[in-house]
């Protein structure tokens, strides 16, 4: 968490919050989940998995059909949205267009009875802290996409909420601009230590921002973690799959030792991998190997797998060589070459390379349905 507290306090608290729509299908299943006071947690997930109905109760537009919401110890269930503390960005922006930036920013000032003097000097320093001081005469179409998320983004902080909440606010602005924001809101939330709960289907958007990440699908979070711990320690086939490049092997363990299991691929490899979630010999299991973890040429030493791929594809992307192997009857196995002072190797198209990995770095998931 922010501030390096060993013990954060929680915030908001979701106590087994199921919700459905047609009273039938549940949306949201049985969630729990604490938010801890100050921290930046991102709803990462899919269409449809059930991160913008989670928002959309916190923020009060939608209803839990069972269970609870807590904003500190105090259900929340009876409180109007606007009566909950809560900021709140959208991807349209939904500035008012008769209004100025500074009579947008001062609206949520003067609905909660704050004093003349004491909304100009909010509203000033809202707009210093997006820097947009200057633009306090416009009126939002004079603005860019990118002035505008931002004066959204300084009017959810205007009246200092202990909480704000943003359902894909970059989704309408194009790439470069997109990938700026993202950096400037991390840099906000920073400096401000406040609470902030972010929905988004983009991974690199929520591995650049994040505290923590809770990765949903089909209403459930499949893992709660840093955004280091889930690309490096995924639980299971589904979050292998969704956060970063993945190579996987579909087959059956054969043998357990310890931590350590081996594997007999459907292409007919044996590899030894860490043993994550299977119970026993005869599982059909799913393996997740990252394509920066594959040593062209490895000395034996030390490297448990190895075997002979053929290049397929050769991508230049700059910093690295995205190549594309056949390895173990996996035609799309992808490895990262690093494109370092010089010294990359010299990899050509149907070339066939000698390729290894380590145990710890092979992951034994859940079979992939």
């Amino acid at each position: 968490m922010k501030g390096g507290s060993e013990n954060p306090k929680m915030l908001v608290r979701f106590n087994h919050v199921d919700k459905s729509f047609d009273g039938e299908t549940l949306v949201i299943k049985d969630l729990n989940l604490d938010i801890f006071e100050g921290e930046f947690l991102t709803l990462l997930g899919p269409s449809g998995s059930g991160k913008t109905t989670t928002l959309m109760m916190l923020a009060g537009f939608e209803t839990p059909t069972h269970g609870e919401i807590f904003i500190g110890n105090k259900s929340i269930g009876n409180i109007p949205p606007h009566k909950r503390g809560i900021g709140i960005v959208f991807q349209d922006y939904a500035l008012f267009p008769h209004m100025t930036v500074r009579e947008n920013l001062s609206f949520p000032l003067q609905v909660r009875k704050v004093s003349k003097d004491e909304i100009h000097r909010k509203v000033s320093r809202a707009l210093d802290m997006v820097e947009l001081s200057g633009f306090g005469a416009r009126k939002p179409i004079q603005l860019s996409g990118g002035q505008q998320q931002r004066i959204a983004l300084a009017r959810a902080l205007v009246f200092e909420p202990q909480l704000v909440l943003m359902d894909e606010p970059l989704g309408a602005l194009d790439k470069n601009l997109r990938e700026q924001m993202e950096y400037e809101i991390k840099h906000i939330h920073e400096n401000l230590n406040v609470t902030m709960v972010y929905v988004t289907h983009d991974q690199s958007e929520a591995m650049i921002m994040s505290s923590r990440i809770a990765v949903f699908n089909d209403g459930v979070i499949q893992q709660l973690s840093t955004p280091e711990n889930l690309y490096e320690a995924p639980e299971n086939s589904f979050v292998a799959q969704f956060i970063g490049e993945n190579n996987k092997f579909s087959g059956n363990v054969t043998a357990i030792n310890g931590d350590a299991c081996t594997v007999e691929t459907d292409g007919g490899g044996i590899i030894r991998a860490l043993k994550v979630n299977i119970n026993n010999v005869g599982n059909r299991t799913s393996l997740s190997l990252r394509p920066e973890r594959v040593i062209l040429n490895p000395s034996k030493e030390g490297i448990e797998n190895i075997f002979e791929g053929v290049v397929q594809e050769l991508i230049y992307l700059g910093d690295h060589i995205r190549t594309r192997m056949s390895v173990c009857g996996n035609d799309d196995f992808i490895v990262k070459v690093p494109n370092s002072q010089g010294g990359h190797l010299i990899i050509e198209k149907g070339q066939q390379i000698q390729i290894g990995w380590t145990l710890e770095d092979c992951r034994a998931l859940d079979a992939l349905s």
